[in-house]
């Protein structure tokens, strides 16, 4: 299996390690994450993902992957759950530096599948991870190709604490995309009864004529945002590497150019925002955007 390591596919690289390449590299096809390896999942027509082959000597050689999750010990698919990937949880080297940082397995089924009415956009928010991150926002209409991780339990609560979705100054809601607005259909033809999604609670950037801005890749966000704003050239530098390295671990500096993009009217609404959960009293919403109307935003 030495052709299906993430270094080979060249999936190996994480985000987190390297900020500028946000969002990483994703897979060309469907597959099953497991830790260095990535194996081919092959679609059957008609039938449940449990059951689709997984290639581990190459094509049709495939053990059904519910006997494979069970030989690894692992949960199978009817106790996972189905987490739409907008940015860099589509990446395997990733989603694998984020289970090592707990210990926790990183046996993942990844799925292409076609979904209809979200699109990536460019979230409202300077990382001190180094980059500017994807949010979904509603795209009506607007259909495209996009990962759909299945996570067990325990990956779950780790994805959602790295995300901040029980912190009250945390950047992401996890939200559930009902099949009936979001329709989301796999390789095999069945349609999926919904799936979750990680929508920041500061909304999107917009893209210069009031709709949000689809996110294009980190280099082309960061040259964007430094060229039409003065204040982010003196505080963050005059280039994507300059940008980045100054972000990086710095919460406060990246405060500051968060308020700045709302402060400027760059900053929108996602459109997502009736499907976030309420929150408890000791978890009060996040000061909303201030703009909806995409002024003086990067084209």
């Amino acid at each position: 299996m030495r052709d299906r390591t993430l270094e080979a596919l060249g999936l190996d690289a994480a985000p987190r390690e390297h900020p500028l390449t946000y969002p990483g590299a994703w897979p060309a096809e469907s597959g099953l994450l497991l830790g260095d390896t990535y194996l081919r999942l092959s679609p059957e027509p008609d039938t449940g993902l449990e059951r689709w082959p997984v290639e581990c000597d190459g094509p049709g050689s495939g053990v059904q992957l519910d006997e494979m999750l069970a030989g690894m010990g692992a949960p199978p698919v009817d106790e996972r759950t189905p987490v739409l990937a907008i940015g860099s949880n589509a990446c395997p080297g990733q989603l694998r530096y984020k289970m090592a940082e707990r210990g926790l397995s990183s046996v993942i089924p990844m799925v292409m599948a076609r979904v209809t009415g979200i699109e990536a956009g460019v979230s409202a928010h300077v990382s001190p991870l180094g980059y500017v991150s994807a949010s979904p926002f509603h795209a009506p209409g607007r259909t495209r190709d996009l990962f759909v991780t299945w996570l067990d339990a325990v990956q779950l609560e780790h994805v959602d604490h790295s995300e901040g979705v029980f912190l009250p100054e945390g950047a992401y809601d996890r939200v559930f995309l009902p099949a009936d607005r979001f329709p989301v259909e796999m390789p095999s033809g069945e349609l999926l009864n919904g799936v979750h999604a990680y929508v920041h609670r500061l909304g999107v950037l917009a893209d210069g004529t009031g709709a949000p801005w689809a996110h294009p890749g980190e280099r082309q966000v960061l040259t964007e945002l430094i060229a039409r704003s003065r204040l982010l050239r003196e505080w963050f530098g005059g280039t994507p590497e300059e940008f980045s390295a100054r972000a990086l671990g710095d919460a406060r500096l990246c405060e500051r150019g968060t308020r700045l993009l709302r402060d400027e009217g760059r900053t929108m609404r996602s459109g997502l925002e009736s499907l976030v959960p309420e929150r408890g009293p000791s978890a009060p919403a996040p000061e909303p955007p201030v703009s909806t109307a995409g002024e003086g935003v990067p084209a």
